[in-house]
Parts: C-alpha cells; sequence; structure tokens
C-alpha cells in the first residue's frame, strides 16, 4: 500500500502531461494520498504496508518501502496533509497548467518516497527526485530574478547533495548493506570511522536543511517560487535532512555526533540569532517568511544536538539488564527520552505553520499585487478573514500556547536541560538553549512587526479593492489551521504514534 503513496501522484502527474485535466486530477490524487496517508497512521504496524522489490543483487538494493516506527508515519502524515492544501492553494500561470500541477506532484512523491524508503538508495535517490521539479518550478514560473535563484538552489543544493552521497555510501561500505532496518539493527559503525562520517552528515544534510552559514540559498528560493512548491519544499521536502539526521546520523555515529557538538551548537545559534535578526530587517512579506523559515530550523536542530549530548554508550557495555549482557549494538545508548520526540513533533509543526503562511502569502499577492509591506497595509478592513488567518499562523510561528509550534518549542527547550547535572556546570548545550531562548522574542518582533504592517493601520491603494477569502480559498488555510490546533491542544495525538 505504500507503493500505492509514491505511485499516485507520479501517475496522476505523468495523466496530466499526457492531457488530463490538471487541476481536477491533482486535487483527486492529493485526496487519495490524504486518505491513505490517515489510514496508514491509524494502521501503522499492519502487514500490507510494507513492500520490498528487487532491483539490484549485487550489491544488494530493494525498493523497499516501511513504516519503520512512529516517526516514519508522523513525515509521512505531514507530507499528505501539505499536499493537499499546496495544491488547493496554487493558481497555475495562463498555459503553465500542465507543468504546475505535475511538478507539485512529483514533489510531493519524492518527499512521502523519502520518508517511507527502508533502503538507503532508494532513500536518497527518492529526495533528488523531488529536487528536479523544484528547480523547474522556480527557474520556469518564479517572480524576481527567478533564473538566477534556481542556478543558486541548483548549485547549493546539487553539492549538499553530493557531500550526503558520500556519508551515506561511507555507511554502506561499512554496514555492508543498504537495508536501513538492517543499518540499525547491527548498531554503531566503527568508532574511528564515526567522526568522519558525522561530518559528512552533518554537512550534506545541514545544506539541505539550511543549516548557518549553508543557509543563503533557502530564503530567495521560497520568495520566488509558486506557492505549492514553497509550501512543499520549505513544508515537507527541508525536513528530510532532519529526518536523515534522526533516523541515521544519531543511531549510527553516535560518538561522531557528539564529537561535533559544540560546532553544531554554534551553527544553530547562527540559524536563530544571525537569521532571526536578518528576518527582522525584511521588507517584503515573502522575504520575511523565507527567512524565518530558515531561523526555526535551529530550534530543530538544538533538540538533535541535546539527543547527541546524551550519548552513553561506553557507558552502559557489558551491563547487566534482564540478567542478559548489553552489548553496543543492542543498548539503549541514548538517556534523553525527550528530545526525538521534541524534534519531532517541532518538524510536524513548523512544516504545517510555515506551508499555511506561504499559503496565505499567496493570496495576499493574488489581491493586492504585492508583497512589499510598504505597499500594505489596512487589508483587515476589507479581508477579515484573511487577516485572522494569518493572524493565528502567525501566533504559531511565535510560539503561543495552544497551537502545534508552541508545544515543540517547549519540549524543546525542556529537552536540553535533560538529565541536567546542576554539579557538573552548563555543557554546551544548556548554553545554546538559553540564548537560543532570545530567538522567541526575535519571532515576535519580526512577525507582529509583519501582521501589523500588513493588516493594519490606514488603507493603502493597493490593499483597498482587495476582496475577503471565499469559502474555496479559506479551505486549504482552514484545513492546516486544524492541525495546528489539533496538535497544540492534544500534542499526544502525534507523541503517541512515537511510543
Amino acid at each position: 500500500m505504500l507503493l500505492a503513496l509514491v505511485l499516485i501522484p507520479i501517475l496522476a502527474a505523468f495523466a496530466i502531461l499526457g492531457g488530463t485535466k490538471p487541476r481536477l486530477a491533482a486535487i483527486a490524487a492529493a485526496g487519495l494520498n490524504l486518505a491513505l496517508g490517515l489510514a496508514a497512521a491509524f494502521t501503522p504496524k499492519a502487514g500490507f504496508w510494507n513492500f520490498s522489490l528487487g532491483v539490484v543483487s549485487t550489491p544488494e538494493i530493494h525498493l523497499s518501502l516501511g513504516l519503520y516506527d512512529g516517526m516514519s508515519v508522523i513525515m509521512l502524515l505531514l507530507a499528505v496533509i501539505v499536499t493537499m492544501a499546496a495544491i488547493l492553494s496554487g493558481k497555475s500561470p495562463e498555459g503553465r497548467e500542465k507543468l504546475y500541477y505535475a511538478s507539485s506532484l512529483l514533489i510531493s512523491a519524492g518527499a512521502i518516497g523519502a520518508f517511507v524508503a527502508t533502503d538507503l538508495f532508494f532513500f536518497y535517490a527518492f529526495h533528488e527526485l523531488a529536487l528536479i521539479p523544484t528547480f523547474l518550478m522556480i527557474g520556469i514560473m518564479g517572480r524576481g530574478d527567478r533564473r538566477a535563484i534556481a542556478w543558486k538552489i541548483t548549485i547549493y543544493l546539487g553539492f549538499g547533495s553530493l557531500v550526503l552521497l558520500a556519508g551515506l555510501l561511507w555507511l554502506a561500505n561499512l554496514t555492508g548493506t543498504f537495508s536501513i532496518p538492517q543499518m540499525l539493527e547491527n548498531g554503531p559503525v566503527d568508532p574511528a570511522a564515526q567522526k568522519g562520517i558525522a561530518a559528512l552528515l552533518i554537512v550534506g544534510f545541514g545544506i539541505l536543511i539550511s543549516l548557518f552559514p549553508f543557509h543563503s540559498w533557502a530564503a530567495p528560493a521560497y520568495a520566488s517560487a509558486p506557492a505549492p512548491t514553497a509550501m512543499l519544499h520549505a513544508g515537507v521536502l527541508k525536513k528530510f535532512g532532519l529526518y536523515g539526521l534522526l533516523r541515521l546520523a544519531i543511531p549510527l555515529v553516535p560518538e561522531g555526533m557528539e564529537a561535533w557538538l559544540t560546532p553544531l551548537c554554534v551553527l544553530l545559534l547562527g540559524n536563530i540569532l544571525w537569521v532571526g535578526y536578518v528576518t527582522i530587517n525584511q521588507k517584503r512579506l515573502d522575504g520575511v517568511l523565507g527567512n524565518s523559515s530558515v531561523m526555526h530550523m535551529g530550534y530543530i536542530f538544538l533538540a538533535i544536538a541535546a539527543l547527541a549530548a546524551s550519548y552513553q554508550g561506553e557507558a552502559l557495555a557489558g551491563t547487566i539488564v534482564d540478567s542478559e549482557a548489553v552489548t553496543l549494538a543492542s543498548a539503549a545508548r541514548f538517556t534523553n527520552d525527550l528530545a526525538q520526540p521534541a524534534a519531532v513533533l517541532l518538524m510536524f509543526a513548523h512544516g504545517i505553520s510555515i506551508a499555511m503562511a506561504f499559503g496565505l502569502a499567496d493570496r495576499i499577492e493574488r489581491k493586492t499585487g504585492s508583497l512589499d509591506m510598504a505597499d500594505l497595509g489596512g487589508l483587515a478592513k476589507p479581508a477579515p478573514g484573511l487577516a485572522f488567518l494569518f493572524g493565528l499562523v502567525t501566533m504559531a510561528s511565535i510560539g503561543l500556547p495552544g497551537l502545534a509550534n508552541f508545544a515543540g518549542e517547549v519540549m524543546v527547550f525542556i529537552s536540553s536541560f535533560r538529565n541536567y547535572d546542576p554539579a557538573a556546570g552548563l555543557g554546551p548545550v544548556q548554553i545554546t538553549c538559553i540564548l537560543a531562548i532570545w530567538g522567541v522574542v526575535i519571532s515576535a518582533v519580526y512577525g507582529l512587526r509583519a501582521f501589523r504592517r500588513t493588516f493594519q493601520g490606514p488603507v493603502r491603494p493597493t490593499t483597498e479593492g482587495a476582496t475577503d477569502l471565499s469559502w474555496c480559498e479559506r479551505a486549504p488555510a482552514l484545513l492546516l489551521a486544524v492541525v495546528l490546533l489539533a496538535v497544540g491542544i492534544f500534542p499526544n495525538l502525534l507523541l503517541s504514534l512515537l511510543k
């Protein structure tokens, strides 16, 4: 059945290119995948979700798909929900309908395939599949200096993918398999190689995630991209790197991750503080949203750093648990039981909120003709529904209690002090957390400032003729808003999947 989740958007994309009505086919494919994704969340352990097909015998590579654990389920849910909202939000340029909707579906298929792939080759290949239509959408249908931006994102992400490929091949060579479950069952690789592999994975995944200082591609790309592309890439595809670090780097090279802990903490502070101040200085709404997305990656990296800092494999090895000796391969090597759930919850929350924000920004541009905040103002008067929804997602981004982002950020901060020993003094993770809390203030400054300049004050010539959202236009934002509220009020809806 997981194969269907990947094939449905791919087949729909080919059907669109072959002459099927683009929007109708895209909505049907996204709706069917949303239904299947919800079914997977309710029955994640059912055997019919697994699929494996031998592709190459030497080395042994399988098109293997499966819901390995709750993290895969949550990422799958994120992908199908945002895909539905992105397809409903988009409006293709005249004459570009086929490429517009087919490319959006292919981005979704690549993201879904990467999250459910249990073979290292296809884990990487599905992500690369999603990058190709991303480049096309920005280069052909983007705004501003789209060609230069498309080349920039191509160079950055291409280089990151090559670095990542080197790290993944090193892992496969040491473990002797491309099967991710088999790798994880075997446990950490040779300690002598872990630091080098960890460096490649941090840089490779980090570029794809927009880790500081490899972040400069992200904000211009999102500002230039058509709405569905920005929603799918910022909301879903960028989580591939974070997912990869949690799935592969943390369990397989824990000592290597721990060795790079201090540099990682410094870089993630660059995301939170440096990019946060850059966001305050933005003059356009799409620039605010793009840089905000980059900034909030720092909080998820903080949870990953907290998890890496809790590695105690050597201390546990050889101990007795339930009358059996614990080996490095089977030991519960991480003492921080909050860090991974915190990272996954915030990944999901950020994906939903940033997708909603980019979708609404596109509506603002269509109704006013501009996203320059100097041209906007007073939009709440002619479009109160739009103002309410944008205010809601702004509060989510800031971290208002009752919304999903708040639950994720609080868990990240708490996980940074999990098992903290005051007698030992503050470690790099605790110091980083204290400094990172200032990012909450920065988020409030740029978020409220952007809302005020867009929706409050006197009505301007560009906004006086604007109309409010119709119910059809509200549908994708309402879908995402309901998810933000549901997970914010009851985070265990997702956290229970991780148990």
